[in-house]
């Protein structure tokens, strides 16, 4: 089977898309298939253009089995609203060029990953012209993002932006997608539940797990044994609402033994910076992204994990650092409300993490006293028994090969 994936994100990326699509693909080498990976340069979270790699020209190479194409973007120093906009539009103007290089090389499967949905009136056109099957893959729903989170109001410019994405979206072959609350927006913007995919994100639960050592790690960070350390690990944005977490540092402040480490990056980590200066916070530590070999010790350390973000993003944006906190069996609180995938998540498996409303200090510090009362030490087995039921990274991906299969035979039959 011969695949393209066009996709803004690709490794060496360390958090998020990237980080999948990265993983996925020489998987999907390793079962067969002809990978062509249409993305841009790593930039994310840091916002910046890795070095090593090229902004403003196309290149191409060989990486695990799978060719590479990597797009010139427009990469904005600051991010606003317009010029994230600008930033996708580029992606897919470029994009689009190295599509087209690949007319003649016959793809049975184009599989688009949203975001970015700029990129989706040609993916169609040219799956049309050579004959290929579409799947889009839903990692955020950029629009229920961009609106849930108030940067762009509800009026017009609203109501145009959802019917352009429920007729793109319409007029793929498939839409899979990374949870079930997902598949249930899907299925509310019109696609046929029959063209569904439930395809979610993985840990690699075999390299993950509660049997890490992080003391050496945590001793490397100036931190002591008895140090309760809470960890929140992932992109520094500003649709998490990360200020909640300095607002729970300031109110611990008074127990010195309370750590609060923020590792990551992002286009909101000076600015957070900043405001725990101001509030003079001696308990708060930022560090950079760890590398992937170095993740385990890093979750190993945490004796409490956070998973935070705003209202209106927790079922436009599954967070994927969750899958590893579960893998590694950590004592994890997430905020969201009950109604979100998260929430019923935590309502099915009592005891897999604790669940807070989003945005409520006063809650997001009575969760934190509520597990510093528990045994931190002991594995969390309700997370680990749902990471290794549910999150193992082979079990996902053969079952997408499989539905990829079938999609690519239903094209076969329709020839014939």
């Amino acid at each position: 089977m011969n695949i393209i994936l066009q996709s803004l994100n690709y490794s060496p990326e360390l958090t998020g898309i990237g980080k999948y699509n990265g993983e996925m693909c020489p998987e999907l080498v390793n079962r067969g298939m002809d990978v062509t990976a249409i993305v841009a340069p790593p930039y994310y979270p840091e916002w910046k253009i890795h070095s090593g790699f090229k902004r403003f020209s196309f290149n191409t190479t060989h990486v695990d089995g799978v060719n590479v194409i990597r797009c010139p973007l427009y990469v904005p120093a600051k991010v606003t609203t317009i010029k994230r906009i600008i930033h996708l539009a580029s992606f897919a103007f470029s994009s689009t060029l190295a599509l087209a290089s690949r007319m003649f090389n016959k793809p049975d499967v184009i599989m688009l990953v949203q975001p970015t949905l700029f990129c989706a009136p040609f993916t169609l056109l040219f799956a049309k012209l050579v004959g290929a099957k579409t799947v889009m893959h839903i990692q955020d729903y950029e629009v229920d993002a961009l609106f849930g989170l108030g940067m762009m109001g509800n009026g017009i410019t609203a109501k145009i932006a959802k019917s352009c994405e429920r007729f793109l979206m319409q007029r793929f072959d498939a839409i899979s997608t990374i949870s079930y609350s997902m598949i249930e927006n899907a299925k509310n913007k019109g696609v046929d539940p029959a063209n569904i995919i439930h395809f979610p994100n993985w840990s690699d639960t075999e390299f993950v797990t509660p049997d890490t050592d992080g003391s050496s790690l945590k001793a490397e960070w100036c931190f002591s044994a008895d140090d309760k350390v809470i960890l929140y690990a992932g992109n520094i944005g500003n649709k998490q609402g990360l200020e909640i977490v300095l607002e729970a540092a300031k109110h611990f402040a008074s127990q010195p033994n309370i750590k609060f480490v923020l590792v990551g990056a992002g286009a909101y980590v000076d600015t957070l910076k900043a405001l725990a200066h101001q509030l003079q916070l001696t308990n708060v530590f930022f560090k950079p992204l760890q590398a992937w070999a170095r993740v385990p010790e890093m979750l190993a350390l945490a004796d409490i994990h956070l998973v935070v973000q705003k209202k209106g993003a927790a079922d436009a944006v599954l967070p994927s650092k969750l899958t590893n906190i579960l893998s590694a069996g950590g004592h994890a609180i997430v905020t969201a409300e009950a109604h979100t995938e998260l929430g019923k998540i935590a309502a099915k498996y009592p005891g897999v993490y604790d669940c807070v409303e989003p945005e409520n200090t006063d809650a997001f510090i009575s969760g934190l006293n509520t597990l510093l009362t528990r045994d931190l030490t002991q594995t969390n087995s309700v997370a680990r028994g749902f990471a290794e039921q549910f999150l193992n990274k082979k079990q996902i991906i053969d079952q997408f090969v499989s539905d990829l299969t079938t999609l690519v035979g239903s094209k076969s039959k329709s020839k014939s």
